[in-house]
């Protein structure tokens, strides 16, 4: 089977022009019977496709039996299509995963593909739309309703390609002798390694491990293990996606967006509001269309919900474990980002209810409002949330709302 990851082994592998046939390699020809049934080869043949037409080396098709859909694709990409008799090429109309035609915009977007390769080469463009779209027509050639594949002597005669008899034949053709030796282009170990990090199964563990990471690692601050983990998680997410084309650069500016928004509504501005909310977006958005490409397939958009999902369970789950045995750190404690204080009935607090004979009664703040914390009135501390935002500890305030156990206060200035 093809994978993505074959997009970057044509795109060249330090292969010079006497290494040329290598290109050429029969194991190549054996992976791809019939791409169209294969998950993405439409998108990972526009990667090949466009690598192939960026080399400056020779590169030729050889059609050996069949070349439909995504391998049609390729072989027009080529600088010469060579057919054994008794092959067919075409039927490049783009499908889903379950085998149902892909919608429209994929299909004009394959179409317009199929035309401009064919125009670079000189040939009849309406051939190759005729590939992709049913609807067009050619006089002789193909009638309306019916998708076009052509013969050998049918792709010869339109000048799609050229009939050779056997491979040895083939290397002939393009220049080469019947004792040039063929080199076989392998998947190296870090394309394996980048395969292993974007399956469906693998991806949920990294993004798990990484935002528990650096939930550890802000609960007891310091460039501990907790934040090393993560960091390494989400890179090797990114970076793997990133090396297979399916994110981008402006996925990850998403993500670091969100990231910084959560961190301004965690540490600047307490209190879950427009940041906290702009932020969890964008992070989840960042994270959502590096699992994408260019043009997701129903089954893409689903895998990725899936591999999302499935880090938020885990992450949820296992981070409600973790965080109940760790310690809290003093540093965060100190600063009031974190509480250590319980409120115990014992120690003289009490549970907000219905207190009407607070409203109007004047205190102090006894922690830093943000605009949560704890107010004193009298002798009786209750947890109160400013009207008016944050109010340092020691700050005079009064009670102006009792709403069931929500006491609100205001800030007293004069």
């Amino acid at each position: 089977q093809v994978h993505d990851i074959v997009a970057r082994v044509l795109a060249g592998r330090g292969i010079g022009i006497d290494e040329a046939p290598g290109f050429l390699a029969p194991s190549l020809r054996d992976l791809t019977p019939d791409p169209s049934v294969l998950t993405d080869m439409d998108r990972a043949a526009e990667r090949i496709a466009d690598a192939v037409r960026d080399t400056e080396v020779p590169v030729y098709a050889f059609v050996n039996r069949r070349a439909f859909s995504a391998g049609a694709l390729i072989a027009l990409a080529t600088d010469r299509v060579y057919m054994l008799p008794g092959s067919v090429i075409g039927a490049a109309t783009p499908v889903g995963g379950t085998g149902e035609k892909a919608p429209e915009k994929i299909v004009s977007a394959m179409r317009s593909e199929m035309r401009a390769l064919a125009e670079e080469h000189g040939l009849d463009p309406r051939v190759a739309e005729a590939m992709v779209d049913e609807e067009i027509e050619i006089e002789g050639v193909i009638e309306r309703g019916k998708l076009l594949t052509l013969t050998t002597a049918e792709a010869e005669a339109l000048g799609y390609a050229e009939q050779v008899e056997s491979w040895d034949a083939l290397v002939v053709a393009v220049g080469g002798s019947a004792t040039t030796p063929v080199q076989d282009v392998q998947t190296n170990w870090a394309e394996k390694l980048v395969r292993v990090l974007t399956h469906p199964a693998v991806a949920p563990f990294l993004l798990s491990i990484g935002f528990l990471g650096l939930l550890v690692e802000i609960k007891t601050p310091g460039l501990g293990l907790g934040g090393a983990a993560g960091f390494l998680a989400l890179s090797l997410f990114f970076g793997s996606h990133l090396i297979l084309g399916l994110a981008g650069w402006e996925d990850m500016l998403v993500f670091g967006l969100g990231v910084v928004l959560l961190a301004v509504e965690a540490f600047v501005l307490p209190g879950f509001g427009i940041f906290g909310v702009l932020g969890l977006g964008g992070v989840a958005a960042g994270l959502y269309m590096s699992m994408l490409g260019s043009f997701p397939t129903t089954a893409d958009l689903a895998q990725a919900t899936g591999v999302l999902g499935a880090s938020v369970i885990m992450m949820v789950v296992t981070g409600w474990a973790l965080l109940r045995r760790i310690p809290t750190s003093g540093r965060l404690a100190r600063r009031g980002i974190l509480l250590e204080t319980e409120t115990d009935r014992s120690l003289g607090y009490i549970s907000a209810a219905v207190r009407a004979d607070l409203i109007g009664r004047e205190g102090v703040a006894d922690t830093d409002l943000r605009p949560t914390g704890a107010g004193l009135f009298g002798d009786e501390r209750i947890d109160v949330v400013s009207e008016t935002g944050w109010i340092p500890r020691g700050g005079r305030i009064r009670v102006v709302q009792s709403q069931g156990y929500r006491h609100v206060v205001r800030g007293i200035t004069e």
